[in-house]
């Protein structure tokens, strides 16, 4: 089974992403913050990553970044999530290794067409 990692310090939004995402197959592990995330990915990379921009102890940006320069790091699907919805953000996002960016509020439809275009469903 396919896994993807819901990481957000939001344990309502890891709730809502677990419901959408295990009603498309996958397993999920969850993390509230990129520290901890990046704790999971050393244990087994996932499959895909839905990831939250602001976080505290470390974010979504800095996590990505760790994640990309692990062995196999260029591996996971990564979809940023996230309020932060100007150009440069989105820019920023795409240039450190995201594959694809949602905004919030995000339904079972976007994600369902992100996860499709990243070639995940």
């Amino acid at each position: 089974m396919r896994t993807c990692l819901v990481v957000d310090d939001s344990s309502v939004i890891r709730k809502v992403a677990r419901r959408i995402l295990e009603g498309l197959d996958f397993q999920i592990i969850e993390a509230e913050d990129g520290e901890k995330a990046l704790e999971a990915c050393k244990r087994e990379l996932p499959d895909a990553v839905l990831l939250d921009w602001n976080m505290p102890v470390m974010d979504g940006y800095e996590f990505l970044g760790n994640l990309r320069r692990m062995p196999g790091g260029d591996v996971p699907k990564v979809v940023f999530c996230t309020t932060e919805n100007d150009v440069a953000h989105i820019a920023r996002a795409l240039h450190a290794g995201a594959n694809e960016y949602i905004m919030k509020p995000f339904d079972k439809e976007i994600v369902t067409a992100k996860f499709q275009e990243v070639g995940l469903i």
